[in-house]
């Protein structure tokens, strides 16, 4: 039979497939996150995210010493105070649990790169993201203590700050903050499409930051929605957004596309608890190869367009990088 294209050429050979492949991952697009929790002393598993620990600042050192010998570059930040009140005042304390752990972590692990969550619902008596007016979540009154929490993280030594808690206004909120404060160099990477999904489950268990009374569905955004994706990231780059993140990323892989074409910075995505904690799951039934899916989820997130992953599974994916199971 005369065939004179034929596809499976490029895919016989292993060295072959390896030179010829369209999408590559590396290292230094991961990043992980972590979970810090005032106190002293604690190092704790997470039940909801099998494998992952809630560390207190002193003890932070040890799990970042893990992802840095990983060859992980980053980490990402969650606090967990243990007070809470109606205005959040824990988030932006000079001595609050992430600010302490800030100052611990370049001290002593200086070569990891310190990005950090900035939301309320974590320190809000009601869990929810920003000031509350008559239980409406209050946009305008909640941008200068977002504002103020970022500059906090700054001070206490974070490189990047990436606001999740989706007020409208709050990346040009936090970049004058910052600017007028004189760090202008310090980029915002803004959950600029963020979804209310039920994916983010095990996460509200681990940080201990599920809403008292109603959801977030009112900043949050819709899921049917995909146009409204585009808006959003516009928007935080016109305020001055440095990158931009989709989440949650296995359901949201069109998005990823078009939100990684639209704009002109660099497209993150989050690959969240419930997506972790589905694979642990079906892993532990043995069900799945958890190794194989999980690299294969990963591919699917960097060959949709993203440039950063923020994953659960960084250590991992790096040490199956150097085994060559993935790249």
């Amino acid at each position: 039979m005369e065939m004179l294209t034929r596809p499976r050429r490029l895919r016989e050979n292993p060295l072959l497939r390896s030179m010829v492949r369209e999408t590559r991952v590396s290292k230094a697009g991961l990043v992980y996150p972590m979970f810090v929790r005032e106190g002293t002393g604690i190092v704790e598993d997470i039940d909801s995210l099998p494998g992952q620990k809630r560390y207190s600042p002193d003890t932070l050192a040890q799990g970042l010493i893990q992802v840095a010998r990983a060859g992980v570059p980053a980490v990402m930040l969650f606090g967990i105070p243990q007070h809470k009140d109606e205005c959040a005042s824990g988030a932006f304390d000079p001595d609050g649990v992430v600010q302490q752990a800030l100052r611990i972590a370049k001290k002593e692990v200086p070569q990891l790169y310190y990005i950090t969550d900035v939301c309320l619902c974590e320190y809000t008596s009601h869990g929810h993201c920003g000031m509350l007016e008559q239980n409406r979540v209050d946009n305008d009154a909640t941008l200068p203590v977002l504002a103020k929490t970022a500059l906090s993280h700054v001070q206490a030594g974070a490189d990047m700050v990436a606001p999740s808690d989706m007020m409208d206004g709050r990346v040009l909120a936090i970049r004058r903050q910052l600017d007028q404060a004189g760090y202008t160099g310090v980029p915002i990477m803004s959950y600029a499409v963020k979804y209310s999904s039920a994916f983010y489950g095990p996460f509200r268990e681990a940080a201990g930051s599920a809403p008292a009374f109603g959801d977030r569905r009112g900043y949050q955004m819709d899921y049917h929605n995909r146009v409204e994706g585009l808006k959003e990231a516009r928007l935080d780059v016109a305020e001055g957004a440095d990158l931009v993140m989709v989440k949650p990323a296995m359901s949201y892989l069109d998005i990823i596309r078009d939100v990684s074409q639209a704009v002109e910075v660099p497209c993150a995505a989050y690959s969240v608890s419930g997506e972790y904690a589905m694979i642990k799951a079906a892993a532990q039934a043995g069900l799945i190869d958890e190794a194989a899916v999980a690299c294969e989820a990963a591919v699917g997130v960097f060959r949709a367009g993203a440039q950063i992953l923020i994953t659960y599974y960084a250590k991992e994916l790096a040490g199956w990088i150097d085994e060559g199971r993935i790249g």
